[in-house]
């Protein structure tokens, strides 16, 4: 690649649960480099929490890691990219003064301590607004009657945050801003007529502000979010060796850069983003009949309407008994790593009985609002006649990852959306055929994965900023046509119909694990 060439490229940053990662793309969504970090949440003050300081390292290293990763393949060091975007968790409270400073710690997607102020804004707003939005843990702050919320002057998830830093500019894209209220789809705004109600409630609170004063402003996918400034450039870039200016797109959820890094923005498509939290988002058609507490409304980063079943809990059980695997061979003279471990794992578990043998495995670890926990506590439950393989435990754990999202995708079932393409993406798809095959089964629809899925978000990020660059290069596509002609075409994938034996190993495995979830509230109760 010729030096002057870096002003084609994308970059795309996302704050995921347990990594921090970096994508460059070229103009046709090829890979040229990447770098990542691990990083973990904290559980403090009651509150689920990452500290803004382990963000800006995070983001360092993973860009020090790209940016390391690019010299070492194309011999030059990366001055300049094209443009950019940030792409984060959704959802959360981050809320601050009118100075800027942060007023409470961050408060993430995975707290499930808002209960009250959710179910008394879905019956007010005649709206499902789940635990994780940004609205349900701001008025739940009120309700508490916590003295910052008088200060709030400026709200925002983690990707608006980083963007903010970056470039100035208090913006969301629509993607992202539909997690925190509910977003009008005609105008790509916040609903006016909620935005109202809620202010009702500020006043009756005494609150100094209306919503959308503190909210940031909403885009949609190639408008202009603003440039990267000098001070942003040395938050990226502390050696100082990339330089300012670069274009930067509406930052995004990692809902919204699914599904871009999969294709799936235009109606009757959908996809499965799996990793520490598991959702499935479809791209509706029209709007469902009913408000279901189990099924958010969201949007693509276009603006489209989007059904979302968002599930806490997927891999972080089925990490934690990889780690044990993995503590057990060292123990024996076997020492391997998890990267080794994990596809062998995954490979055993298709010797496994299609129902998993009675093994059932519940992998809450946090609360799970589909079926309505505020806590979690992981339980392995099976009977004396139980067939405890390796196989059977393995299956079942992956599918116990998958588990509560089936139970929110029989919701979309009855009521008749459809959807034409459902692709997978995430670190639980990175072993070929397996997660993939599963996943068809449950959901009953064949399942697409592409050679990119375990680049997930930060790719569906870096493909957002690719878009902003065209746009300002004079292309009048929309998102979904410039996705389908200039990235994914005749795009390399793997499509899995579902197995007639695992559909209905499936279902038996669902009935029993709603049955253990008798288990697990007696659990979280007295545990």
């Amino acid at each position: 690649m010729k030096k002057t060439e870096q002003t084609s490229t994308a970059l795309g940053l996302e704050l995921g649960s347990t990594r921090i990662k970096a994508v460059l793309t070229a103009p046709d969504g090829a890979v040229l480099a990447t770098g990542a970090f691990d990083w973990e949440n904290r559980w403090e003050g009651g509150y689920w929490t990452y500290h803004l300081q382990e963000v800006w390292a995070g983001i360092q290293a993973a860009y020090a890691a790209l940016a390391a990763d690019y010299k070492a393949r194309f011999g030059r060091e990366l001055t300049r990219v094209g443009a950019l975007g940030v792409s984060a968790m959704m959802h959360g409270y981050l809320a601050f003064d009118g100075a800027g400073a942060l007023l409470v710690p961050f408060r993430t997607w995975r707290n499930t301590n808002t209960r009250q102020a959710a179910e008394a804004l879905t019956a007010r707003l005649h709206f499902n607004i789940p635990q994780r939005w940004s609205a349900a843990h701001l008025y739940q702050a009120i309700l508490n009657g916590e003295p910052h919320v008088r200060q709030v002057a400026f709200l925002t998830t983690l990707a608006g945050y980083v963007h903010w830093q970056l470039t100035g500019q208090k913006v969301l894209g629509v993607g992202d801003a539909s997690g925190m209220f509910p977003i009008d789809s005609r105008t790509g705004r916040y609903d006016a007529a909620m935005a109202a109600t809620f202010d009702e409630l500020l006043a009756a609170a005494g609150m100094p502000y209306r919503l959308q004063d503190i909210l940031p402003r909403v885009l949609c996918a190639g408008q202009d979010a603003g440039t990267l400034t000098p001070a942003g450039a040395r938050l990226l870039d502390p050696t100082g060796t990339l330089a300012p200016g670069a274009p930067v797109c509406p930052p995004e959820g990692d809902a919204g850069t699914g599904m871009t890094a999969t294709n799936t923005v235009a109606p009757r498509t959908g996809n499965v983003s799996a990793g520490t939290s598991i959702f499935a988002m479809v791209v509706l058609e029209k709007p469902l009949q009913h408000v279901y507490p189990e099924i958010d409304l969201v949007t693509t980063p276009d603006g489209a309407p989007v059904a979302m079943v968002h599930c806490n809990n997927c891999t972080s059980d089925l990490n934690a008994w990889v780690e044990l695997f993995r503590q057990a061979a060292a123990l024996c003279g076997a020492p391997c790593s998890a990267a080794e471990l994990f596809p062998r794992l995954f490979a055993a578990s298709l010797d496994g009985a299609p129902d998993c043998g009675g093994v059932v495995p519940v992998n809450y670890y946090s609360g799970e609002g589909v079926t309505h926990f505020d806590a979690g506590r992981p339980l392995l439950l099976r009977g004396p006649q139980s067939e405890f393989t390796l196989a059977n435990l393995m299956r079942g754990h992956i599918y116990s990852a998958m588990a509560t999202l089936k139970i929110g995708l029989d919701i979309l079932r009855g009521e008749q959306v459809a959807v034409d393409r459902l692709l997978g993406h995430g670190g639980l798809f990175k072993t070929p055929g397996v997660a993939q095959r599963y996943l068809a089964a449950a959901a009953q629809a064949p399942v697409t994965v592409m050679q990119t899925a375990g680049e997930g978000g930060p790719y569906g990020m870096a493909l957002l900023a690719g878009y902003r660059l065209a746009v300002l290069q004079g292309s009048t596509l929309g998102l979904a046509d410039h996705l389908q002609q200039q990235v994914f075409a005749g795009a390399a994938g793997s499509t899995l119909a579902p197995d007639v034996a695992d559909v209905a190993g499936f279902d038996a495995f669902l009935a029993r694990y709603k049955a253990a979830l008798y288990a697990e509230r007696a659990a979280v109760e007295h545990f």
